[in-house]
């Protein structure tokens, strides 16, 4: 295996990769009551650091207001950037390099989240069902954001990238798998809406601003454009922002593979080729998918064998014994209170 292209380097913005196995941003819902992170995320990010690699940090969310669902890490109060230079500066301990995912859980924040608790309504992009979209945890009734909202959520995505370089990471990746950018594809708002050029404008503008608060060579952006998340196909929007995207000389970005989310078969847009030949080699492309270390092999070895790609792996890097429960949870805990009564559930054994 070491002589397989996954061990060769690769130039990602600013920093220099030894390998090509990069963790994936693996959501851990473990925070307390003010978004901060446990202590015991410091372990766990440390443990999955390897000299050379990249981590990218579990989605965070980049203001209250925007949606603080419940146990999601924040990088917006002192507390929280304090605690991520924590997580930062172990896994440079390591020789390793990390980016935070940045985005937010509008429209998919916690519904049980108290309406004081949130600065601004719950948004929506028009003609989407909230009841029949994939892995939705809020129900709550929206209203769709005007100019000025606009506005301050993108002030709010470029001071959380900020923070993020204020708490020692290395860049950020912009999210966009089915969260507020990606829902922004599907907006009728105004000049963001439309046709395809109306709808990628949010996302892109987005992007840009984050570049130039940051450097476009410390910012990833992620999509998936195989997943619809029960809505309609979303091709045509991605392929847009592809293009768009591709001008800004980013450090790289982040394409997942056609896969179900959360055991639910949604929509697809099969193949990711389409992209990365839209893409070409303008900088480089990290690949989620499932990957094992057979497949892995295969595909940097024999796809894409002088590509400037790398792989994203999830489930393979987490490596934690995590409980399973019946429906009706006849233990009585919640999940969060499981993992701060045994710190081993997030660590893991390795």
């Amino acid at each position: 295996m070491s002589s397989s292209n996954l061990f060769r380097p690769l130039k990602l913005g600013r920093i220099e990769l030894e390998h090509r196995v990069v963790m994936a941003p693996s959501t851990r819902l473990f925070t307390d009551e003010d978004h901060v992170q446990a202590p015991t995320a410091v372990e766990h990010y440390a443990q999955r650091a390897s000299k050379g690699g990249l981590v990218i940090a579990e989605a965070t969310v980049v203001s209250l207001e925007l949606g603080g669902g419940k146990c999601t890490p924040g990088i917006w109060t002192r507390a929280q950037i304090s605690r991520w230079a924590e997580i930062t500066d172990a896994v440079h301990a390591k020789g390793a390099h990390i980016f935070l995912s940045l985005d937010s859980l509008e429209p998919l924040a916690d519904a049980a989240l108290p309406k004081d608790a949130k600065g601004c309504h719950t948004s929506e992009s028009s003609e989407i069902s909230f009841t029949d979209r994939c892995d939705s945890p809020s129900e709550s009734h929206a209203h769709a954001l005007n100019e000025a909202e606009i506005k301050l959520t993108t002030r709010a995505f470029v001071q959380a990238a900020q923070n993020a370089m204020a708490a020692g990471f290395d860049g950020v990746e912009i999210g966009a798998n089915g969260y507020f950018i990606y829902q922004s594809l599907h907006r009728h708002v105004d000049r963001f809406g439309g046709h395809v050029e109306g709808r990628v404008r949010f996302a892109l503008e987005v992007t840009i601003a984050i570049a130039d608060a940051i450097a476009a060579d410390r910012v990833g952006f992620r999509m998936n454009p195989s997943s619809a998340f029960r809505m309609s196909s979303l091709a045509p929007e991605f392929a847009s922002l592809t293009r768009k995207l591709k001008e800004l000389k980013l450090a790289y970005i982040h394409i997942i593979k056609s896969h179900a989310i959360t055991n639910i078969e949604c929509d697809k847009y099969e193949g990711i080729k389409p992209f990365l030949d839209i893409w070409t080699r303008s900088s480089p492309v990290l690949i989620a998918g499932d990957f094992t270390p057979e497949s892995a092999r295969s595909a940097l070895d024999i796809e894409y064998p002088n590509s400037d790609v790398a792989l994203v792996f999830g489930q393979h890097y987490l490596a934690v014994q995590e409980a399973r429960f019946s429906d009706d949870n006849p233990l009585g805990f919640e999940i969060a209170e499981l993992r701060s009564l045994n710190a081993s559930f997030y660590t893991g054994f390795v």
